[in-house]
């Protein structure tokens, strides 16, 4: 079986380093790893275009380079896809637009295997489609070991989060301020104090309960305040804002220099 980095990092209780890609190609995933700056890549599969064939390629990409994997769900189907991704070998679950005790609950459920949830052994993956590779107490073993992590980005979700929290089997929560901002009625006003107080919040309840809270940055600038609140897990920026802001910046330099 493949080392997961990240939970093993967690249950040392170590700092984590995640970075996210959109663009579906294992080349991006591989360029990650080289770095070897980066704990697990994660895939925001809820907001770019891909099949299941590139699940795959996805986690092999990622086991070249010794990284470990996450994927974030759409709402609907996230039991199938769950499914699916941990079938493809993407070792752990962001479960996007939690809303209640339930969705925490249907997540773990639909990560973990029998009997305590929906995962059995098929011809994955995972056991090398049938080779060999790996027994059915394997599966159980990797299912166990996957990180299920919660986006706590809804009104109800920051309303009902010590009930959530409680939810056996949820690793690791992460403050949603975009969506969060929505749900009350301030749609982009991720600044807003209504919303920075729902943040905290959510990460000191985490803390407090025994779950990481993670944090999404855009630079290393920005981690002080979050680890002076107790924040060690952290995903630095997105492959198509690093390189929209790349383009920007170097195409406004170039203009200028040749209109001189």
């Amino acid at each position: 079986m493949k080392e997961n980095w990240l939970r093993k990092k967690m249950k040392k209780e170590e700092p984590t380093i995640g970075t996210r890609v959109l663009i579906p190609w294992p080349g991006i995933v591989e360029i990650v790893g080289h770095t070897g700056m980066y704990d697990y890549v994660e895939f925001l599969s809820e907001y770019a275009p891909y099949d299941l064939f590139f699940l795959d390629n996805f986690g092999r990409a990622a086991e070249l380079v010794n990284l470990s994997t996450m994927i974030k769900l759409d709402q609907e189907p996230r039991k199938y896809l769950a499914g699916r991704a941990l079938a493809a070998g993407i070792q752990n679950i962001l479960f996007a637009d939690i809303r209640s005790v339930e969705d925490a609950e249907e997540a773990v459920y639909a990560v973990r295997a029998e009997p305590k949830g929906l995962s059995g052994f098929r011809l994955d993956r995972r056991v090398g489609y049938g080779a060999g590779v790996a027994t059915p107490a394997d599966v159980v073993k990797i299912c166990e070991d996957a990180v299920i992590a919660l986006m706590i980005e809804k009104k109800t979700a920051v309303e009902n989060l010590e009930a959530i929290l409680s939810v056996e089997g949820i690793d690791m929560i992460q403050f949603g301020p975009s969506d969060y901002s929505l749900s009350i009625g301030l749609p982009g006003e991720t600044m807003h104090p209504k919303v920075k107080k729902a943040e905290v919040k959510t990460i000191k309840m985490a803390i407090k309960m025994g779950v990481s809270p993670r944090v999404e940055i855009s630079s290393p600038n920005q981690v002080k305040k979050y680890i002076e609140l107790g924040v060690r897990d952290f995903n630095i920026n997105i492959d198509v804002r690093i390189l929209y802001s790349w383009w920007k910046e170097n195409g406004i330099k170039l203009k200028k220099t040749l209109s001189k």
